[in-house]
């Protein structure tokens, strides 16, 4: 029998969640629920395809937590359950959090239904709809066909990013972030944001290396120069050049130019790198100055801050949604699940 949970605000219960609740309750037929996320319910194929689903992540997990060699039985006492209540607790865990995600989602009118056997519809909606798409010649962008795992994770990635622009845009919505929080979020963390927008000017030593020579001894002729300036006249064959680096350029178009910006940017002016070791040679790098353009690093990456600070709020402002959602487990359903259940 379904059991039915009543919002209550101090001494009245909520009409909004008792009306919902009501019609959820006479347009359902509950018989195969084995649990409801704020009135929702939670069917046991759906709860079957989280655990089908989840299956061989919980698995990876106990073997690690648990130091488990091999594949762990189901039926396995892991601690204080068997592996296979672990995995339903997950799954139960899952659900609460992505059926709050779609109830969000349709109150926002990007679904029409958080119900699992509508999302199975959806599929083989989509599914369909590319296989006519291909018979007649026509462009199918991704996968030709969706697998159930493939299309919910694909579902949910698509609908988080519609939720977290409408949430976002307008001067009272709930994940707006304004100017003055994506300059600070950029000034917490200046050296990484302007990576990009640095122009450095180095001075680098290459030095021809025979074979069985010991690299160790130029190493220590660096060491004790202090600058590349001071070895170069001593070593037979080096060339010792100047250079700039703009790190907004050509940077990560080409193996060189990353390797370039990796070894400078952890470099401070006057400080020699380590030894870059290539085919019959030995190169150095020394940082003479480097320059941030604030302004150029500011505006190349506002949006990009500004989109990490709207999925930061997205999730504090999901969680809290979560948190204040029911959850409602049928015990004796949810334990008639076996093993030979995730095979079917």
């Amino acid at each position: 029998m379904k059991r039915v949970i009543l919002y209550v605000t101090g001494a009245c219960i909520t009409l909004t969640a008792l009306v919902v609740t009501l019609v959820t309750t006479l347009g359902h037929d509950s018989s195969d629920d084995v649990a409801s996320v704020g009135g929702h319910p939670v069917t046991r194929a759906e709860l079957l395809f989280h655990m089908r689903r989840l299956a061989p992540t919980v698995q990876s997990e106990l073997r690690t937590e648990y130091h488990l060699v091999g594949t762990p039985s189901w039926q396995a006492r892991v601690g204080d359950r068997t592996a296979l209540q672990r995995l339903e607790d997950r799954a139960l865990e899952e659900i609460r959090h992505d059926k709050t995600s779609l109830v969000l989602a349709k109150e926002q009118g990007l679904v029409d239904s958080v119900d699992h056997k509508d999302f199975l519809a959806d599929l083989t909606a989509e599914n369909d709809s590319r296989a006519q798409a291909m018979a007649v010649g026509q462009t199918v962008y991704g996968v030709t066909r969706f697998s159930p795992e493939e299309y919910y994770t694909h579902r949910l990635t698509e609908l988080t990013t519609a939720l977290e622009k409408r949430l976002s845009s307008g001067a009272n919505a709930p994940l707006q972030i304004t100017d003055a929080e994506v300059r600070k979020a950029f000034d917490a963390d200046r050296e990484d944001w302007s990576a990009n927008a640095t122009t450095y000017t180095y001075t680098q030593l290459v030095v021809p290396v025979r074979a069985g020579t010991d690299a160790a001894d130029l190493r220590r002729r660096v060491a004790a120069a202090g600058h590349l300036t001071a070895v170069a006249a001593d070593e037979p064959g080096a060339r010792l050049t100047t250079g700039t680096y703009d790190g907004g350029g050509s940077g990560g178009l080409n193996a060189h130019d990353q390797d370039l910006a990796a070894v400078l940017g952890k470099l401070a002016p006057g400080r020699i790198s380590a030894p870059v070791q290539g085919t019959g040679q030995i190169t150095y790098y020394e940082l003479d100055g480097k320059k941030v353009d604030e302004d150029k690093a500011f505006a190349e990456y506002a949006r990009r801050i500004r989109q990490s600070l709207v999925e930061e709020k997205f999730d504090q402002y999901l969680q809290r949604r979560i948190d204040k959602s029911d959850i409602d487990v049928d015990t004796s359903a949810v334990d008639a699940i076996t093993a030979e259940d995730m095979q079917q």
